[in-house]
């Protein structure tokens, strides 16, 4: 029974998506869920899988090309796997193996062998019953045995206007989760009054307790004792005190939320994402510690959930996993702030006179000015500094 491969039906921030890469090729057997083709949006990657055993019948669009909710993207027959064509029936007239050879390849790397002049003969497939692929298409292109490259480098080279050695340049299309990353930044940017004010934190409280109680902590809850969970915690007790900077602006509306939902950004090769830890108040340290784990998991793996980045109060960004001292987080519309986190480092600070070695980190503030006066953000951030520098007051909840 023939059917339909459609595209998912995207929510109604998501107008359309792009297909970024088909698993199966026309003409492959494949058993139900099997993954067949990633439709990329500018929040998440959707999976779109076989609806039953049967055979890929035609592919109606190519890697790259823009799909909107619910499009055609396959034709899909149902059933079980077709026996082997005996081999005199596979012996095809010379003619008619050339245009086989030919539609031996799916969209992408068909696509691809137009674009560098590269013929199907000339390409040895790697996929199921000598397909041809993307990837072997690109490899083809890379060892230089295109008509095109060896033009190029047939071609008299001007000792005078080129310079020794290679000068490569790739050009690759902007992920559509890369370019709505950037259209939230300048709109943030454009659109909103962002001041930054700084503080540094002495972590000797953190890091003592975390290596006091590691063992029983990892015995008893299964993971491990972060700083994110402290910090989490520090934010909403500090959010709880200054609502304008739990809030956000709606038009000529502030609106001021009744609930800490805390986004929590986490770098992919895709892009940064934000996935949002819900009703933070309400969670032990243990369990956001396995939340944050879980949420880097499944976004590096690209299987983060739409209602996973939705939302949220407030944002925290760790630039000090990747050795950042100092910076400028930038707003995340339409929350009105975000709590940039840095390295730690060893520095010689005064304590009552005496010059010690600390391990300090700097703290930024990115707020909305509109929304919040620099009183409320320099006391916002100092009473953070307050919970991380002796943790018990989270713990007696003064």
């Amino acid at each position: 029974m023939s059917q339909d491969i459609k595209a998912p039906q995207f929510p109604e921030s998501i107008a359309e998506g792009t297909v970024a890469t088909w698993h199966q090729q026309a003409g492959d057997f494949v058993t139900q869920d099997t993954l067949l083709v990633d439709i990329e949006t500018d929040k998440v990657v959707l999976e779109v899988v076989a609806p039953s055993d049967g055979t890929l019948k035609e592919v109606l669009v190519a890697e790259g090309d823009t799909v909107e909710s619910l499009a055609v993207l396959a034709k899909f027959e149902a059933g079980e796997q077709a026996p082997t064509a005996s081999a005199s029936a596979t012996e095809p007239a010379s003619s008619e193996s050339s245009a086989a050879s030919e539609t031996a390849a799916g969209p992408a790397a068909r696509k691809m062998m137009a674009e560098h002049q590269v013929s199907s003969t000339d390409v040895q497939g790697s996929g199921r019953g000598g397909r041809i692929t993307k990837d072997d298409v690109a490899q083809h292109v890379q060892k230089g045995s295109s008509p095109a490259s060896t033009a190029a480098k047939a071609a008299p080279q001007s000792s005078a206007s080129v310079p020794l050695g290679e000068r490569t340049e790739k050009r690759v299309p902007m992920t559509r989760l890369r370019a709505r990353i950037a259209e939230r930044l300048m709109d943030a940017k454009n659109n909103t009054a962002m001041l930054t004010t700084f503080n540094e934190v002495n972590m000797q409280p953190i890091m003592a307790l975390r290596k006091k109680y590691q063992e029983k902590f990892v015995a008893t809850h299964g993971i491990k004792l972060g700083f994110m969970s402290f910090f989490t915690r520090a934010c909403v007790e500090a959010l709880k005190r200054f609502p304008a900077v739990n809030a956000s602006i709606d038009g000529n509306d502030m609106v001021y939320h009744g609930y800490f939902d805390v986004g929590v950004a986490v770098s992919t090769e895709r892009g940064l994402v934000v996935p949002v830890l819900r009703d933070v108040d309400q969670k032990s340290l243990a369990q956001i510690e396995q939340q944050i784990v879980d949420f880097g998991q499944q976004a590096k793996a690209g299987k983060l959930a739409l209602e996973d980045l939705q939302g949220g109060t407030f944002t925290i960004s760790n630039g000090g996993t990747f050795g950042s001292l100092l910076s400028t987080p930038i707003l995340n519309p339409p929350q009105t702030a975000i709590l940039g986190m840095h390295t730690i480092q060893q520095r010689p600070m005064a304590v009552d006179g005496q010059v010690v070695i600390l391990p300090m980190m700097y703290l930024a503030l990115s707020y909305d000015h509109r929304m919040i006066d620099g009183k409320d953000a320099v006391q916002f951030l100092v009473t953070i500094k307050q919970f991380l520098e002796d943790p018990s007051l989270l713990l007696l909840d003064i």
